[in-house]
């Protein structure tokens, strides 16, 4: 189900999607236009979202902002990926939730002014009563031009931490760091041939029994310490073998094995964009740290072998602010959170922006008691 709304262009139409079963029907439509943004990264195809939907969606709530030709076949210029939540507020927040590193719309590069004004008229329409929450989203992403054209209330905030390196072969990654640590990290690469650690990168047709093994993997490494609980649930197993069969398919994500002695002791998932390449999650046998493996330099290595055709600039660390991520001397890059109300809507934009600063002094208060050996959480 669609409901027409208003575009300022009479080449172009806005719709806002309802239905799952439309929402499947678009896949091909939408990687065209996927393809078509250079900004996208791999948490705005259609595979991740789609399938994110059918593990955490609920029913009534989803809402595809879509910005298509007026033509006969409609070909799509623009998409707003979003549902609408009630709580705190009511808000139209991007599909994809906590379990993705970047949220964005999507808008054709060949089109990009006239797919982005109607996209901001569309939006404005579709919220009516709510506010428009766009979270994680990166510095440079497309819907900073639907901010740009926004004609009502609006607030740009920070949102969460990444940290990003050059894409290059881990042979230059090294070369960056100081001496005595560049030193080390070769020493550990000569560690993994050594122990005759060998890789292998998965076919599409092996993709589900391999994230299986990254799963059990995952569960196995993280056995009695702190670990993601979403990561150990089976909505997001589910999600995750469905995503990543087609992703592997199409060029959006590679899952790599690395093998002792013949036996699968570790799986790497990394998912590539134009732009950006980003190791998402891995699982890897307590074995290999009893073997004085490093486990973060193997990945590492891995990963950065899927940025050398020099198309992608950007080898992404994803969110999290990890000491072991450190140690590569990264960029540290700050997603955006961008808040669109309308006139009638400022109160909701005023309740958010309240809520997001007293979370910010209650961060500081915990810091500055951690500082102090205070301790807290």
């Amino acid at each position: 189900m669609s409901a027409v709304l208003q575009a300022p262009s009479r080449t172009l139409r806005a719709e806002v999607c309802t239905d799952e079963r439309d929402f499947a029907a678009l896949g091909p439509a939408w990687d065209r236009l996927y393809r078509s943004c250079a900004t996208a990264t791999p948490f705005q195809s259609h595979a991740w979202l789609y399938s994110w939907w059918l593990s955490y969606g609920r029913p009534g709530r989803l809402r595809l902002v879509l910005v298509r030709e007026s033509g006969a076949y409609g070909e799509l210029r623009a998409v707003a990926p979003l549902m609408r939540v009630g709580w705190p507020v009511p808000r139209l927040v991007p599909l994809g939730g906590a379990i993705s590193d970047y949220g964005d719309v999507l808008l054709d590069d060949d089109h990009t002014d006239r797919a982005a004004d109607a996209l901001a008229a569309a939006l404005s329409a579709a919220a009516r009563t709510a506010l428009v929450d766009l979270r994680e989203v990166r510095p440079g992403g497309a819907a900073e031009q639907v901010y740009e054209r926004w004609s009502g209330p609006r607030r740009r905030v920070d949102d969460s931490l990444c940290l990003e390196l050059p894409a290059v072969p881990i042979e230059e990654l090294t070369a960056r760091l100081p001496a005595a640590k560049a030193q080390r990290v070769r020493a550990k690469l000569r560690k993994l041939t050594a122990l005759g650690v060998e890789r292998r990168t998965v076919t599409p047709d092996h993709a589900d029994s391999a994230l299986r093994r990254l799963l059990a993997l995952h569960r196995l490494q993280w056995q009695g310490r702190g670990v993601t609980p979403e990561h150990l649930r089976e909505r997001f197993a589910g999600h995750l073998t469905r995503a990543i069969g087609p992703m592997v398919r199409s060029g959006d994500a590679v899952v790599t094995e690395f093998l002792l002695d013949g036996e699968v002791v570790a799986v790497d998932l990394t998912l590539l964009s134009p732009r950006l390449a980003g190791g998402y999650l891995y699982g890897a046998h307590p074995r290999l740290r009893e073997r004085k493996a490093d486990v973060a330099v193997m990945l590492l290595d891995a990963c950065a072998r899927h940025t050398g055709s020099g198309q992608r600039g950007t080898l992404s660390l994803l969110r999290g602010d990890e000491p072991y991520k450190r140690h590569w001397r990264p960029e540290p890059v700050v997603n955006q959170r961008l808040l669109l109300a309308r006139r009638r809507t400022a109160p909701l934009l005023s309740a958010v922006l309240a809520e997001v600063a007293a979370r910010g002094r209650a961060r500081e208060l915990v810091r500055g008691r951690r500082e102090r050996g205070g301790g807290g959480s």
